[in-house]
């Protein structure tokens, strides 16, 4: 275990979270996401984890990309489902603001299979996909 970072994070997942550059996609999938069939680079399971918990944790280590920071999958219901509102709030976002976009069901499919990660953890409320790019991380001079 390290210090200030957040046990959901396993020494694999921080890994593979290192080794992305900017904009490259993490999806954080629920139960039910196809991510064994969609997973072109590394899958990680998490099985006993909401999503937004584990989008939660990787926020304090990932800077997001500009907006929008956030793809959720869209659901036939058009105002937010309680999970993506909180998928929202774990990104750091605000639900009436910018910073994510819904993202047509199959469409989401389509950019999640070209994500450097697939995460699948243990939601099982529908709709609890979410996407994020990773940003630039800021130089703050402490290494120069």
């Amino acid at each position: 275990m390290l210090l200030g970072v957040d046990p959901v994070l396993t020494g694999r997942l921080l890994e593979a979270l290192d080794a992305m550059g900017h904009t490259d996609s993490v999806v954080i999938a629920d139960a039910h996401f196809p991510a064994a069939r969609l997973a072109d680079g590394l899958q990680v399971d998490l099985p006993g984890l909401s999503t937004p918990r584990v989008l939660r944790a990787i926020c304090s280590v990932l800077p997001l990309d500009d907006a929008p920071s956030l793809d959720l999958m869209a659901s036939p219901n058009p105002d937010l489902l309680d999970v993506q509102r909180e998928l929202v709030e774990a990104a750091g976002l605000d639900a009436q603001g910018d910073g994510y976009q819904l993202v047509e069901r199959f469409a989401f499919y389509d950019v999640a299979a070209k994500a450097e990660l697939i995460i699948r953890t243990g939601e099982t409320r529908i709709y609890g996909n979410a996407l994020v790019r990773k940003g630039v991380v800021p130089n703050t001079g402490e290494w120069a």
